[in-house]
């Protein structure tokens, strides 16, 4: 028996009969001999954590365009961060702690520079839209590995597919748009419990708030605490209101603060002034990159953009541009449009 067939005889013995089994999984877009030493999903996990799009994610903004603060989150240690709680309510439930790590290291792989103001801007440009959901599954399908993709599984696929939340209610949703898997509902709860917590405490530092200013009832239960403990609060309902109810659950009470906070950080950080007004600038860079490639095909090219067969022009500089870090496309600004001084020989 290989490596691979003993781990998967481990998940079968000690996981929760509602976990999903890696030996089970629908598999991927292309039939692939297995590995001798991992699992499918452990396969998927060292796919996506090894791939040039997570690698930049460590220079792309969370929610403080490129700041200069060392301590601020990026969309990597946002994305590390969901891979955490991810994996701790996975243990505590008994499932798979594998594909819930997958899932959530490649949520984030199709975000923008800038943010959601990237997102935003390219979304306005293209003719079919842009989400960085779906940027993100096209990351793993087509654009790694020069047009290979990474060819993941169908679990992790479908878990990345559905993990955005929008800024609609956490519960009652339509079970079409939630993922399959129990895991891949974790990573999308996950995900919210990790960015209010985060980007309040980074908001916190950036002096943009006080804690005072919290709106009832996330100032009174949750304000109080550091943010690791505000964290672990919410983890806890969702563990124990997940091992009462079967699914993946937060007690509504939980949820309803989870959102109140959300929406107050929208208004009071995220289109705060002092922010929304980097954000401004940040979209025309993009904006004029993308007219700029719109007209120049081969600058696309030369400067790194990449033509895959059948796409459109706009599609294929909407994927050069997604696919760019902060300081990336500030310097590639810089160099198409500002004069530079003249080198003396």
């Amino acid at each position: 028996m290989v490596i691979r067939q003993q781990i998967e005889a481990r998940e079968k013995a000690s996981l929760a009969a509602s976990a999903q089994l890696s030996c089970v999984s629908a598999g991927r877009l292309r039939a692939e001999e297995p590995c001798e030493l991992r699992t499918a999903f452990q396969v998927d996990r060292d796919r996506i954590l090894y791939c040039k799009a997570f690698r930049r994610l460590k220079h792309k903004t969370q929610v403080f365009l490129a700041p200069t603060g060392d301590h601020y989150r990026t969309r990597l240690t946002h994305t590390l961060e969901v891979s955490q709680i991810s994996r701790t309510v996975a243990r505590a439930l008994g499932l798979n702690e594998d594909l819930a790590e997958a899932i959530a290291l490649g949520h984030d792989l199709g975000h923008t520079p800038f943010g959601h103001s990237g997102e935003k801007v390219l979304n306005g440009l293209l003719p079919r839209g842009f989400h960085h959901v779906h940027q993100s599954l096209r990351v793993v399908d087509v654009l790694e590995e020069g047009g290979a993709g990474l060819n993941l599984t169908a679990e992790v696929r479908d878990g990345i597919l559905k993990h955005s939340k929008g800024q609609g209610p956490l519960l009652d949703r339509d079970p079409a748009q939630l993922p399959k898997t129990l895991e891949g509902k974790i990573v999308r709860l996950a995900d919210i419990i990790a960015y209010v917590n985060h980007d309040l405490d980074d908001a916190l530092r950036a002096g943009l708030v006080d804690v005072s200013q919290l709106p009832a009832p996330a100032g009174r239960g949750l304000g109080e605490f550091f943010h690791q403990e505000r964290d672990l609060v919410m983890i806890r309902d969702l563990v124990e209101n997940s091992l009462a109810s079967g699914d993946i659950h937060l007690s509504e009470e939980m949820a309803h603060t989870i959102e109140q906070l959300r929406d107050w950080l929208f208004a009071r950080v995220y289109r705060a002034e002092e922010v929304h007004e980097e954000f401004i600038k940040a979209s025309r860079i993009l904006k004029e990159l993308f007219e700029y490639f719109s007209e120049n095909e081969e600058a696309l090219i030369r400067h790194g953009g990449r033509r895959l067969p059948d796409d459109p022009l706009a599609v294929s500089i909407a994927d050069f541009l997604a696919g760019m870090t902060d300081r990336f496309a500030l310097n590639l600004f810089r160099g198409l449009f500002l004069p530079q001084p003249w080198k003396a020989l």
